[in-house]
């Protein structure tokens, strides 16, 4: 079974994806496969450098991310333009890691994709597992972990889909507004349901 594990921007996904890996589940990261991508001379780098141009680029070669976000997270043409450039990348590398991990002999996979109903990857998953949070959660923890201010933080939370529309789409969802504790106990009565 390829399970599918999404959320918003500080939603606590990666706190759930920590669970499921210390369970032993081999996890496909979108996250890291995105750095994995644009890893100095990659294609993928070349092509955002002459897009982009050298000011997103540090001097040692590599991608210097917080450039980056500055010109994508305010102007939607240009981040349609670097998601152009970049998903092909990341989905190609994502599958490659998925069936070398069927080939492996697991028979349970987690794909972390933050973005999975914004680029539309339902296809590669067979169940979807959303984490969700009420957006003062998402606001508060957002702003504290990034020193964000409101508006820095609503910009980041509203070039993702709601997570209220990502629940309808979900086969399950885990709510994180408590305490680890709580998430977790939902998580394995999940596991369970789904006997994995």
């Amino acid at each position: 079974m390829i399970i599918g594990l999404t959320g918003s921007i500080a939603s606590g996904k990666s706190t759930i994806s920590a669970m499921l890996k210390e369970k032993g589940f081999p996890i496909v990261d979108a996250d890291l496969v995105a750095r994995i991508v644009v890893e100095r001379g990659t294609k993928t780098l070349q092509e955002i450098e002459e897009v982009f141009g050298k000011e997103i680029m540090n001097v040692d070669g590599t991608l210097d991310r917080e450039a980056l976000g500055q010109i994508i997270f305010h102007n939607p043409a240009k981040r349609k333009l670097l998601n152009d450039l970049m998903h092909p990348a990341i989905r190609a590398e994502m599958l490659r890691q998925r069936d070398k991990l069927i080939q492996d002999g697991h028979s349970t996979i987690i794909m972390d994709i933050p973005l999975l109903f914004e680029s539309k990857l339902q296809h590669f998953v067979d169940k979807i597992m959303v984490v969700s949070v009420t957006e003062e959660t998402q606001l508060q923890r957002l702003m504290e972990r990034n020193s964000l201010s409101i508006e820095e933080a609503m910009a980041r939370i509203q070039s993702q889909l709601p997570i209220s529309e990502k629940e309808k789409g979900a086969d399950a969802v885990i709510y994180n507004n408590g305490s680890k504790e709580e998430s977790k106990e939902q998580l394995e009565r999940l596991l369970d349901q789904w006997d994995i």
